[in-house]
Formats: structure tokens, C-alpha cells, sequence
């Protein structure tokens, strides 16, 4: 079994916890999850910790009983606390405005994007060169950020683009004559 499966998760007051044979729903404050589980893997709950378990030792279940626990795990963080991923819009006259569901994106085209956000992602824009994206599910939220960044990625030259809050850009020297 691998190292990370060994290790429990935690269940917060908040958080109910429904398994079946095929699938673990996650319930609490930010909202809803669901996730189905291979056949080899099984979780069970002990008190107010989550264990997962392989059913055979084949080099597929231990693998899957790592994924599996680390799935759960930000499950459980997601419906009680949520995730968050900030974006900074780097350059002159790059512009964002969050009306409602819709990211208003002005990135230097001659047209404006407005990228419609999924069920369960928020999006807000304190400043017009920030971007917060906040939802229960990692993955969606994580899949949505790549997105927006997509859109002008930061160029090595002056740095310029969409970026996440923590990344660094390496900016390449110019060429010299």
C-alpha cells in the first residue's frame, strides 16, 4: 500500500460522509461531492477519520489507493473550507470583471472574451488586474484557472499575460547587436 493511502483523513464537525460500495459522497457548508471508487480500493470510517484500503496487493491498487486517498482528502477540505487560486493580469490595458457568473477578460485582442464560469466555481475581481477563483472541487476550480490563463499566457520577454498569483517568470535577456 502506498505511503500517502496509510495516512488517515480527518473528518471536520461539519462534514458528513456517505460510502457505498462504488462511490463516496461528501457533504458539508461549501457543498456537495462525489467520487467513485475502483474495485480494488475500499474506505471505511473509523470514528472521526477516513482510512482507505486495498483488497489486493497489485502494483494498479496500490497505485489507485495513493489517488484515492489524496481525491477524498481534498474532498473533505473542499465542502468544509474550499480552494482558492488567484490569477494577476500583467500588462497595459489588461482589464477583468466579474458580472455574476461571466469573467470579462480585456488581454490586448481586439475583442473582449467573457468566459462563462461552471456550476460551483465563484469568481471575483477586487482590483482590475486580479482575478479570485473559489469553488469546493480542486479539480474544476484548478481546470478553470489554466483556462483563463490560456488566453494570453505570460511571454518571457517583458513578463507580460495572465499568471497565477505565486508563479514566477523567468525573463529572458533581449537580443543584442
Amino acid at each position: 500500500m502506498s505511503r500517502v493511502a496509510k495516512n488517515p483523513i480527518a473528518i471536520p464537525a461539519k462534514v458528513e460522509v456517505v460510502i457505498s460500495s462504488s462511490e463516496i459522497s461528501v457533504s458539508g457548508p461549501l457543498g456537495k461531492l462525489s467520487q467513485s471508487l475502483s474495485a480494488d480500493i475500499s474506505v471505511a470510517r473509523e470514528g472521526e477519520e477516513l482510512l482507505v484500503k486495498t483488497s489486493s496487493q497489485t502494483q494498479h491498487a496500490r497505485a489507485m489507493s495513493g489517488t484515492t486517498r489524496a481525491l477524498v482528502a481534498n474532498m473533505v477540505h473542499g465542502v468544509s473550507t474550499g480552494f482558492t487560486r488567484k490569477l494577476s493580469l500583467i500588462g497595459v490595458g489588461y482589464k477583468a470583471n466579474a458580472q455574476g457568473s461571466t469573467l470579462n477578460l480585456e488581454l490586448g485582442y481586439s475583442h473582449p472574451i467573457n468566459h462563462k464560469m461552471p456550476e460551483g466555481v465563484t469568481v471575483q475581481t477586487p482590483t482590475p488586474t486580479e482575478v479570485i477563483l473559489t469553488g469546493a472541487n480542486k479539480q474544476v476550480v484548478g481546470q478553470v484557472a489554466a483556462q483563463i490563463r490560456a488566453y494570453r499566457a505570460p511571454e518571457p520577454y517583458k513578463g507580460k499575460g495572465v499568471r497565477y498569483s505565486d508563479e514566477v517568470v523567468a525573463i529572458k535577456e533581449t537580443k543584442k547587436k
